[in-house]
């Protein structure tokens, strides 16, 4: 990347000549349409792309922060709430909104948690979230900007969260738990159940962080009813002491960027959530969500594609998914290499007790496969899409080249780094 500073044209330049400049710049990004990406992008077909594309560009200009002016973007977010509170099996009263991102929704979990248990019974000292050692960044990120600290708990040797060492880590400080459906790095989901029979015995908040999985998990589970195969466990808001989760559109929802879910067992609670206030000459400045201005094309996007897709889509792009993770787990198990945990959604991770594995991910790297990697233990972790049916022959070839390598010393690895940023 140049360090040269850019200034703004003295005259605009021809479209057609800056389109050919944008796609030199992506000559070398990862090629996700061929199904070579596992992570950042969620290839379900250019039939769906399309839709997202073009329900976006109807509302490119709306702004989601003028419902009286947009009332056709507050309908549909509504919509697309309601129809996530559906899939998540909330009760009546249940609420919720539109975020862009996974960030942002548990962002708003934490700080609807926080004011919700100040109100009520403010603790002593800086208020707690304890979570598993294998759960999302963004508490850590929620925690530094609102003053709390996150207590991340190690895992069970499943890779799951350990609830007992949860309890444990329970404190007077304490006001949040939280539990992955599934985490991040290994695609499993924590025994959500468990954390919600401990919430409801501490009297503290639960989140379940469903960024993954919000838009897969409920479909995955009429796969396996039709299939046959080991069942999702319970997750959601049919467990009692589930108060709020997080479920990211962007992602096994297949809407443009940026969207996501927040959803909250009760409308009080996602109350504390909101900002309102009226200090200035305009007089009230009310923000349901961390954003002021928010894209219109993302909320129409996303209302577009869950009607495009419904639930026979959803359920198809499932059983696609399900059809890869099984050859990807095959494939690892035949190659002699460990699969972490037992993956039953889209997530699989997987290493090695006898070879650098990190080698073997930096040779997939040089040979366009872009996986992200894992450490303690270290392992690539690869996230899946309904298009990865199609490449995960090729994908698991590239593996075996590239352990051969490894094994006979023909590779070694040169970065040492586990991250790609």
């Amino acid at each position: 990347m140049s360090t040269t500073r850019i200034s703004l044209p003295s005259k605009g330049q021809p479209w057609a000549e800056l389109q050919q400049r944008m796609s030199d710049m992506g000559k070398n990004d990862v090629d996700w349409r061929h199904g070579k990406a596992s992570v950042y992008v969620f290839h379900s077909g250019d039939d769906v792309m399309q839709v997202a594309h073009d329900a976006y560009g109807m509302y490119i200009a709306e702004n989601g922060l003028g419902p009286g002016a947009f009332p056709s973007l507050k309908q549909m977010e509504s919509e697309v709430v309601n129809m996530a509170l559906s899939l998540q099996s909330a009760p009546n009263g249940a609420a919720g909104s539109m975020t862009s991102g996974g960030s942002e929704s548990i962002l708003l979990a934490i700080k609807a948690c926080r004011d919700a248990r100040s109100a009520t019974a403010p603790v002593p000292g800086t208020p707690e979230i304890v979570a598993p050692y294998t759960v999302h960044p963004a508490f850590d990120k929620g925690a530094h900007l609102m003053g709390l600290k996150v207590i991340r708990v190690p895992c069970s040797d499943n890779f799951c969260a350990d609830v007992g060492a949860m309890a444990e880590a329970i404190t007077e400080n304490t006001v949040m738990l939280v539990g992955s459906a599934p985490c991040f790095p290994y695609g499993l989901i924590d025994p959500i159940d468990a954390l919600s029979q401990l919430a409801l015995d501490r009297n503290v908040w639960l989140h379940v962080d469903a960024c993954v999985g919000g838009y897969l998990n409920p479909f995955m589970r009429t796969v396996v009813e039709q299939q046959g195969g080991e069942p999702v466990e319970a997750y959601d808001f049919s467990l009692p002491g589930v108060s709020s989760m997080s479920l990211d559109l962007h992602k096994y929802g297949y809407a443009a960027k940026g969207a996501s879910t927040v959803l909250y067992r009760d409308k009080s609670l996602r109350d504390a959530q909101i900002f309102n206030v009226d200090v200035w000459p305009c007089g009230q400045m009310f923000t349901p969500t961390l954003a002021g201005t928010r894209p219109g094309g993302a909320i129409a996007a996303a209302w577009a594609v869950l009607n495009y897709l419904g639930e026979e889509g959803y359920v198809a792009r499932a059983a696609l998914i399900k059809d890869a993770r099984e050859q990807l787990v095959k494939g690892c198990q035949d190659l002699g290499l460990e699969v972490f945990g037992d993956p039953k959604l889209s997530i699989v991770g997987f290493g090695s007790k006898n070879h650098d594995i990190l080698a073997v991910g930096e040779g997939l790297y040089e040979d366009g496969w872009f996986s992200s990697r894992l450490k303690n233990p270290d392992g690539i972790q690869v996230m899946i899409s309904p298009e990865h049916h199609k490449t995960m022959p090729n994908y698991l070839k590239a593996i075996e080249k590239n352990l051969d390598d490894v094994r006979a010393g023909r590779r070694q690895r040169v970065s040492g780094k586990v991250s790609y940023s």
